[in-house]
């Protein structure tokens, strides 16, 4: 049998599925053994021990300053940002996708437009945002929706284009608007997509939620990784990225979850 035909047992996969973790844990313990016993004052790749020892701090210790717990606060800062980044840039692809695809004047009025914004490098405007905008919540708000919408545009005006014309001119041979036609025939076949660009845009939307953060915030995991950096804190550093990167995880699943849940023909459509 070809290997391409080969298919792993549940097993096997779950197998397979955790060995690049455990190897990842394993040359990381490696690495810190060897770098600590070197030298025990090392920083670069600290202990389980130390690792756990500042999540103890940051998560379940009141910071004495403020009497708050950091990373919890942290996280809460972020993921107000980041939803709201998200929910308009939601809204505004929606729209437009919904127009671009269905209105032929629309799309050569705007398509171009779309396809030219999306080609500017988002972090490039970061400077500008900060000087018209300020430095308050709206910059960095504001550099999640440029960041992310016009793709998520130009996906769903292309999904948009891809249902069939037959579809379209059923509808038509009903008496149906071009209003019924939107909301009945392409709305529906362009909300599970809608849900796909949302997780595929989470790596990204993190990405320049953290770099705003960095550069002007008071609060914010992307604000609390960049101010202990300059202590070489990576007892602190490591289980952020982690934490980030678990959020990002679960709001991918939680997506990918509602899709199934909401739309299930949609799985129809990846031949499940």
């Amino acid at each position: 049998m070809r290997w391409i035909n080969r298919r792993p047992s549940r097993g096997s996969e779950l197998v397979l599925l955790c060995l690049p973790f455990i190897a990842l844990i394993i040359a990381y313990l490696i690495g810190s053994t060897m770098r600590l016993a070197a030298n025990p004052n090392d920083k670069l790749l600290p202990s389980p021990a130390q690792l756990w020892a500042a999540i103890e701090r940051m998560a379940f210790i009141p910071d004495p300053r403020t009497g708050a717990y950091l990373l919890w606060s942290d996280t809460g800062a972020s993921l107000t940002r980041l939803g709201a980044g998200l929910g308009i840039a939601t809204v505004i692809a929606l729209v437009l996708g919904l127009v671009i695809g269905m209105l032929p004047y629309m799309r050569s009025l705007l398509a171009p437009f779309v396809a030219f914004v999306s080609m500017v490098p988002p972090l490039a405007l970061l400077p500008i945002l900060f000087i018209t905008l300020g430095l308050g919540e709206a910059a960095k708000i504001t550099l999640i929706v440029i960041g992310v919408t016009p793709i998520m545009i130009r996906d769903l005006a292309l999904k948009a284009r891809d249902i069939p014309r037959e579809m379209i001119v059923k509808a038509e041979t009903l008496s149906a608007s071009s209003w019924q036609i939107a909301l009945r025939v392409v709305l529906p076949q362009i909300l599970p997509r809608l849900l796909t660009c949302l997780r595929l845009q989470l790596g990204p939307a993190f990405l320049f939620l953290i770099a705003a953060e960095a550069i002007s915030a008071d609060s914010g995991l992307g604000y609390r990784i960049f101010l202990v950096r300059r202590y070489l804190s990576m007892d602190v550093i490591f289980p952020y990225v982690a934490w980030i990167t678990l959020l990002a995880v679960f709001a991918d699943l939680g997506l990918d979850w509602l899709r199934r849940r909401l739309f299930p023909w949609s799985e129809l459509e990846r031949g499940r």
